[in-house]
């Protein structure tokens, strides 16, 4: 009975320590990290001492501006500081209820705790280190630190067995300065001494301010946890929204299908196919930035911990020693939001099966390399935001040769086809894909997804983009660039520029360069114009439906005139 009572009290000594030591940390100032002292609460409703909070915005009196160390609220005048009574009689009932608990808590110090150095025998656990003696003590032998004036500007942190190493090994002095010119905690002989003339300052004022940047950092982190968090969440609706439009074109376009004839029926199974792999490919690729974006956030909040625990880190020097020790914060994996496009996914492979119905066999079959196409423009929303500055836009660089069999007979091919430069009538052989009678020429590839070219022009040039099956022969409106609905033309010469589509010209404004920067995203329907210098401006923008592989072009339409397609990589 004894021991079980031995046992009971040894428990309710050890919750008594832990409430203690909880209302001790409810009650302490985050700036000097001990109990309050003269307790003040500012405009925010935290509390500091007077004499911390006084210190703090000495500090900031230069800017005019006062903050909250802890919230990083600004206040743009001084406010007086009036001592919060009530708070100071709480933290007089904690320090007594701390002496008529201590004798109930027989914790003793261990190998693993940092020991009372002034007790006799054996010694109990620390509950603080004293910076100015270099001394930890129990709860008892602490007292006169809270009792009497002498200990007044003595700094209390949580107990630690490293105390020497606030100790200057040169002067045997307290390091109670930081210099930030070497960026190491020195004392105030070293500040006279060897760091003379250096930008030095308190080890407090400068904890004040990393711990300033450190909470910066947190915000930051915990605002992209929540925003990658969102993400995760659309993420998922696109993920049903995906699977929900396949499984309806599936079942559509085997209603369809039915309805038809054999090699009908052989064409179906084709298309199943290949929307099943489409929708393979998309859910493949969401799920992969999904899990991506998640082991994102689970290293942000890592790293937000790891933040935490050293903002929590009393012992000024300490934390200025382990500072710079922390990993930057790695780049973000993806985008700051998810754009998501309206698109309608699958539902436009039942609309071309659609148009397919009750046609013959040469009808189906004009018809399967569309068909196969709207399966594959299928791009939910992983399609990155366009780029915004030019490094961004070489990462899609897409190198253009010119194909010698599109040109008119009046332009010459130079730099391995990708300079183009009008002459008086070159002797080039006959060839179907050849442009006639408009000084014209196109890319020998196609292009789809995203590319970025750019485009050395002199003289009257047109940069474009065109449909491959763009009419070559006659001098129609129709072979023409920017004339027709199958090519989109951005006219360049002198100061100025226009942009045609459809035989519509609009003006367009911005600085001119002899570089112009084709930047195309197939799948979004995105087309985009840029003048190219010291920065990029951009010129002019398409958002259509590309329903076809693209050519890049250049139309050349006065002798001497040049268009040069640059090597980017």
């Amino acid at each position: 009975m004894m021991g079980g009572n031995n046992s009971r009290s040894s428990m309710r000594g050890e919750m008594a320590r832990k409430v203690i030591q909880l209302e001790r940390k409810t009650f302490s100032c985050s700036i000097c990290l001990d109990l309050l002292k003269d307790p003040v609460t500012i405009h925010c409703g935290h509390s500091y001492c007077m004499r911390c909070i006084k210190t703090h915005w000495d500090i900031e009196d230069e800017k005019k501006i006062y903050s909250c160390p802890q919230c990083i609220q600004t206040f743009r005048k001084r406010h007086v500081l009036v001592k919060n009574i009530m708070l100071a009689d709480l933290v007089e009932q904690l320090k007594k209820t701390a002496l008529q608990a201590a004798p109930a808590d027989h914790c003793y110090a261990g190998a693993e705790d940092v020991a009372c150095d002034v007790c006799i025998g054996r010694k109990r656990k620390a509950v603080k280190s004293c910076l100015v003696c270099l001394a930890s003590y129990c709860e008892k032998h602490l007292q006169p630190h809270y009792k009497s004036l002498t200990f007044e500007k003595h700094k209390l942190v949580d107990p630690t067995k490293k105390l020497q190493e606030s100790i200057c090994s040169r002067h045997d002095e307290v390091m109670k300065m930081f210099c930030r010119t070497d960026q190491q905690c020195i004392c105030y002989l070293c500040s006279v001494e060897e760091h003379k003339g250096y930008d030095t300052v308190s080890a407090a004022a400068e904890r004040t301010e990393r711990q300033r940047e450190l909470e910066l950092s947190r915000q930051q982190i915990q605002q992209r946890v929540q925003d990658r968090e969102k993400d995760v969440k659309l993420l998922q609706q696109e993920l049903e929204a995906v699977n929900g439009s396949a499984d309806k074109a599936v079942e559509d376009s085997e209603k369809i299908f039915t309805k038809l004839i054999r090699l009908v029926e052989k064409r179906s199974s084709g298309v199943k196919q290949q929307i099943r792999s489409q929708q393979e490919t998309e859910v493949s690729r969401v799920k992969d930035l999904r899990e991506k974006l998640e082991q994102e956030i689970t290293e942000l909040k890592r790293k937000d911990a790891e933040l935490k625990q050293l903002s929590h880190t009393e012992d000024h020097n300490q934390f200025l020693h382990n500072y710079p020790s922390l990993t930057p914060l790695s780049p973000s994996t993806h985008s700051s939001s998810i754009d998501i496009r309206p698109l309608r996914y699958f539902e436009a492979v039942t609309d071309a099966v659609s148009e397919v119905r009750g046609r013959l066999q040469d009808v189906l079959t004009e018809s399967e390399t569309n068909i196969s196409l709207t399966v594959t423009q299928v791009d939910v929303l992983l399609s990155q935001p366009e780029p915004k500055t030019r490094e961004e836009f070489l990462t899609y660089s897409q190198e253009i040769t010119l194909d010698p069999n599109t040109a008119n007979k009046r332009l010459l091919l130079s730099k391995g086809n990708r300079k183009v430069t009008r002459m008086r009538e070159q002797l080039h052989s006959s060839h179907p894909d050849r442009f006639t009678y408009w000084s014209q020429v196109l890319s020998k590839k196609s292009l789809t997804g995203r590319c970025y070219w750019e485009v050395k022009w002199r003289g009257r040039v047109d940069v474009a983009v065109t449909y491959k099956n763009i009419i070559r022969a006659g001098n129609s409106d129709e072979c023409a660039f920017g004339c027709n609905d199958k090519s989109w033309a951005l006219y360049c010469l002198g100061n100025s520029y226009k942009f045609s589509y459809n035989s519509i010209d609009t003006p367009v404004s911005g600085p001119r360069s002899s570089r112009v920067g084709v930047y195309l995203d197939h799948s979004a329907g995105v087309l985009s114009f840029y003048s190219v210098s010291d920065t990029m401006t951009l010129l002019h923008r398409v958002q259509t439906t590309f329903t076809q592989p693209l050519c890049a072009g250049a139309g050349i339409y006065r002798d001497g005139s040049t268009a040069e397609f640059c090597k980017l990589k």
